[in-house]
């Protein structure tokens, strides 16, 4: 395993609107420069493969995804969910792949889930009720936020500094 290597995962369907925001995360932080034990990936809907590349050799992983915690829209939330509790679930539901039914489905194939941290955004809507398929203005404008936090946890990371 290279030293301290780290999974940064953009989650979301661009397709219903403020649910785009991880992808949007991702594809801006692929503009800058970053660490060779960093790997950046847009996962988008493929919640399949997030689940078996969390079960790689990672020391640790950001993921970044919209996340409604009933707070104000773009709001940026910054959460390490406890994930030992968790159980697998009998039946994964492609269609439903959220970052809990990852960090299951993970469980069921027998995995250990790397430390796992979530930057996320609070929504203002998932396009589907305007058919929109952009970010909505408060989360088009917290994805510059969302950046600056995800490189600031990186390096948290790699000098092994406490992240909360």
């Amino acid at each position: 395993m290279r030293e301290g290597r780290i999974l940064v995962a953009g989650i979301g369907n661009v397709f219903l609107g403020d649910d785009g925001f991880g992808v949007e995360v991702v594809a801006r932080l692929r503009e800058r420069p970053h660490a060779a034990n960093v790997e950046i990936a847009d996962f988008g809907i493929r919640g399949f493969d997030l689940a078996y590349a969390l079960m790689e050799d990672y020391e640790a992983a950001i993921l970044i995804d919209a996340l409604p915690l009933g707070k104000k829209p773009g709001t940026v939330h910054i959460i390490e969910p406890e994930v030992d509790g968790l159980g697998g679930g009998a039946f994964i539901d492609s269609h439903a792949m959220n970052p809990v039914e990852v960090f299951k489905h993970v469980k069921q194939l027998g995995g250990t889930l790397p430390r796992t941290l979530i930057v996320g955004c609070e929504p203002a809507s998932f396009g589907s009720d305007e058919g929109r398929m952009s970010l909505s203005r408060p989360v088009r404008a917290a994805v510059s936020k969302a950046v600056d936090a995800v490189e600031t946890l990186l390096q948290r990371l790699s000098q092994k500094e406490e992240v909360a």
